[in-house]
Formats: structure tokens, sequence, C-alpha cells
């Protein structure tokens, strides 16, 4: 199996698509100058004490106020509030790490009462981003995630991967982990890390003691509170970061400046495979040249086809996931029903795997899938379900079908279920439901070049729209893209782009800043 990573870099956001054989396995969207992610840290200020949740509400800066309960406080809560009082207590000279008093353990029966009240400084770390009505979930308990190995301030054990098997190898990972490891410092060990020299499990380690202790620095000058004190790397770094693997052949980027940063990022964890991050120079979207924009419209949305007309109902609700199984007008095989519904679960079952993995379902998921009356035939649904999903990073826990057919998984959710939307709202009556006639719509798009030529100034820009209407204004020899060319020069080109509705247009200029010429806001 190989494996391609694509990333689209547009002016606010950031696409990050992932394909194992050019099948769309992993989308992940961030504003790009995301806020609230996970693995912020803030120093921050409680605001009301629940004690019937044994819990707080505390202000990071978030429109609604984050969660920390007294299990996020972390054993070592006591020893970072004294810390970091001897941090804030001298601004010029930070406090060595190294001398830090370790207190005891918090009971882990206690109040959050008795550890805490409003108004008190905490330093927290976002483990949850915000989703839906919540506000992000936080913990005390610090670490900094690189490529091999975590480290964790006030920690005292060193931990190797359960998925590191050979126990030859734990021990000799341990052994020189404790070796080079400081006071006062807790780490562990990734399972990539398996095989490495000492060498390159140093270097990680002095990195992530520096983003420490840089992280303390700020909390020495921090001048209000919430303040951000640690910035989690960007989103794409971060994907790469727990994703890469030597299976990858090619990472597209279609921005100078982040593929620069993943260079630099691919030649720090891995030299020798720096050749495959590429930039995309192409005049067709990124997404559309490599089949992603079609993979996206078609694998999200309520209903799911996927193999000889069966589809799966997927349904998001506040509490939980709830997916439907149909055989559709799949035709009774020669070995029956019982045979028939098996077939069909299966692939369901192969669907379902990247689904969830796709648009990042976490919580419940329930799954209703079509009765079987074989008991050795549920038991293989359930182990194809088990083995489909050990592709998956995210935690996870599959339940056996119950009697009314139903099978119960949960996966870990640490930020919102990605959601596309596919249906498109109609771009020329805006819902109204009358339109313009579609015969002069290539006529209102010259209108609209005219404009931006003659009366805007803007000589050079990019006209996006559906690949039919491409393919009619490039027709022929003497085209409408010819004659507008020769008319008004020619700097601007047509690009066709699936992600558009058959009669929706977009504006861009050279630099990739949409020029906003919308039907509804102009006096053609």
């Amino acid at each position: 199996m190989t494996s391609e990573v694509i990333i689209d870099v547009k002016e606010n956001e950031v696409s990050i698509a992932i394909l194992e054989d050019k099948d769309l396995v992993e989308y992940q969207k961030a504003p790009r100058e995301a806020s609230f992610s996970v693995g912020n840290i803030y120093l921050a200020k409680v605001k009301k004490i629940m004690s019937g949740l044994n819990a707080s509400f505390v202000d990071v800066g978030y429109e609604r106020e984050a969660f920390l309960h007294y299990l996020d406080l972390g054993l070592q809560y006591s020893s970072f509030e004294k810390y970091l009082k001897q941090v804030e207590s001298d601004r010029r000279t930070l406090f060595p790490f190294a001398k830090a008093t370790r207190l005891p353990d918090l009971p882990k029966d206690g109040s959050i009462a008795n550890v805490v009240s409003q108004g008190h400084d905490v330093l927290v770390q976002i483990v949850k981003e915000p989703i839906s009505t919540k506000g992000p979930r936080l913990s005390c308990d610090i670490s900094f995630a690189g490529r091999y190995l975590v480290l964790i301030p006030f920690g005292e054990k060193v931990n190797v991967s359960s998925k590191i098997k050979n126990g030859e190898e734990r021990a000799r990972l341990k052994q020189l982990i404790y070796s080079i490891k400081p006071k006062n410092y807790g780490v562990i060990v990734r399972t990539v890390a398996e095989g490495l020299r000492l060498e390159d499990l140093k270097s990680e380690l002095s990195v992530l003691i520096k983003r420490w202790e840089d992280t303390l620095r700020k909390i020495q000058n921090a001048q209000s509170r919430p303040s951000l004190v640690f910035e989690e790397t960007s989103r794409t770094v971060a994907l790469l970061r727990d994703l890469f693997n030597p299976s990858y052949e090619n990472i597209y980027v279609n921005d100078k400046d982040v593929y620069e940063e993943v260079r630099q990022y691919v030649q720090l964890i891995a030299p020798d495979r720096v050749g495959i991050v590429k930039l995309y120079t192409g005049t067709l979207p990124i997404f559309d040249n490599f089949n992603v924009t079609k993979q996206l419209k078609s694998g999200f949305g309520k209903t799911v086809n996927f193999k000889h007309g069966a589809y799966l109902i997927i349904e998001h609700t506040e509490a939980m996931h709830v997916v439907d199984v149909n055989s559709g007008n799949r035709s009774r095989g020669v070995e029956g029903q019982e045979a028939n519904a098996l077939d069909c679960n299966l692939s369901a079952a192969d669907e379902l795997a990247r689904q969830l993995r796709l648009r990042d379902m976490g919580g419940i998921i329930i799954v209703d899938f079509i009765d079987m009356n074989l008991a050795e035939d549920r038991q293989l649904l359930y182990e194809r379900m088990c083995k489909n999903m050990q592709k998956d990073r995210a935690r996870h826990n599959i339940l056996p079908l119950s009697k009314f057919g139903l099978m119960q998984i949960t996966r870990q959710r640490v930020r919102p279920a990605m959601d596309v939307n596919v249906e498109e709202t109609c771009p020329t009556c805006f819902g109204k439901g009358k339109i313009k006639s579609s015969i002069l719509f290539t006529d209102s798009l010259e209108h609209k070049i005219s404009y931006l030529i003659n009366k805007v100034g803007q000589k050079k820009f990019k006209l996006y729209v559906h690949p039919y209407v491409a393919a009619y204004i490039n027709k022929g020899f003497w085209s409408l893209k010819r004659k507008w060319q020769l008319r008004y020069g020619f700097g601007f080109s047509v690009i066709p782009s699936q992600e558009l509705a058959f009669l929706e247009y977009k504006f861009y200029d050279t630099k990739g800043q949409f020029i906003d010429m919308k039907e509804n806001t102009d006096e053609f």
C-alpha cells in the first residue's frame, strides 16, 4: 500500500487529504490562524468552582469557559503550582527546573474545592477542542509531543509504547532514555522510536526540553490572564508528526511557504526522505488534480454508496452517531439471503472504518447492520471490523453485535467530527427560486471581466468555473476565451474547478486573494 499527502493551502484555511492507494482515507481542515488547538498551553484563571461536578470552569479566552475536572489536575499539580510561583516571583532569572521540589501526589479521591479557588492562576493544556456548545477540555498534566518522544515535566518514569512488542527493544529504549533524561522529567517513548540510536533520541529530547524552557520564560513575563504561553505547531506539521511513515511516496503542497515549512520538518525527522515533499504548480486546483474533490463530494453527506448498490445512512446527533446499513438494489445471491447479508455487512464494515477516519467521528457510534441468523457470521463481521480499525490512530473500542443486530463503537474524540457540506446552494438565485436565463451566463461573465479590467484596473486574474462551463468557454479554435483575450488582453485565465456548482464562479488575483464579484452585489 502506498500513501500520499495532498495539502491545499487557501487564503483562510488549510485542508489536508491522505490517500492510500489513491483512495481518500483521512481529511483535515483548519483555519490558517487556528486558535484553541489541542496541545496549546495557557496561563489562565479559574472562574467558577462546581463542587457537584468536582470540577471548575477556566477562562482561556474562548467564548465559553473551558472545563477542568479534578482528575485532570494531574498527580503533580502541587509541584507545578509551587514551581510556577517561584518562576513568577523573579522576572529576571529563571529558577532552574532541575532544582524544583517534587511535592506529594494529589489524592485521587480529593475535592477540587480544596485545591483551587475562584481567581486562582492555573497552567493548563487543551486536550479537546471546543465541540458544539461545549468549551475546550483542559488538563494540568502538561506534555510536549515530538516525533519519537513525549516529554512530561514533573514526571519520573520512562514508559515505552505498548505497540513495541519486543522485550529486549523495550528494555534498550528505556535504558537509553534513563541515561540522558534530566531530573524532574518523565518520558513516553513512541512506537516510531523502535530501533533508533541514542543520538536521535537525545536530539529530540533536547528540542522538547527547550520548548518547556521557552514556555517557562513566557510564563515569567506574562502580564495578563489568560495568556498563551505555548502554541502547538501548525496543523500541517502536527499531522505529519503523528502520521509520517516510510510508505509515503509524495507530499504535495500548493503554497511555497507551507512547502518550505513541511520540507524543513521532513528534513529534520527523515533527511533521506526529503525528496518526497513537492511543490504543486499546476493550473488545476490541487484537490481536483488528485481526484480529492470528487471523493469528498461522494464520501460525505447523509448517504454514502459503497458496493453493488448498497449504501450507508449516517446521522449525527448531539449524543452519538448513528449508522444504518442498507442493501439497496442488490440482487439476491445464489447462496441465499444469509450469504447476501454477510457479504453486504462485510463491505459495509470496510467502508465504515474508512468513514470513521475520514470524518474523524468520535464518541459513541451505533451501527445497525443487516440481520444475520448465524452466530459464526456475526463473529466474522466483528473480527472484520476489528481488523479494519487497526489502521485507526484514535483510541477505540468495539463490542460484538448485540441481540438486536447493533454494533457499538466508541472512538476517541479530541475535535469536532469533520462535516463537509456536499449540497450546493444555487449560486445565481441564492435560494429565491428564480434565476436569469442560463444562456446569458457567459455574457454576465464577460461583463465582469470587462468591469475588472477597465474599471477596477485588475489586469491579471484567474476565473474559476464549473468544468462543463470551462469546456464550453474553451471550445474550438475561435473560442469565447480567445475572443475575450483579444478584446480585454491576455492577463486572465479560465480554470475548471470541481468544487463549484454549475453556474457558480470565483475570481482570484495572482496572489490568490478572492475578488468578490457576486451576482447579488453588482449592477450588471
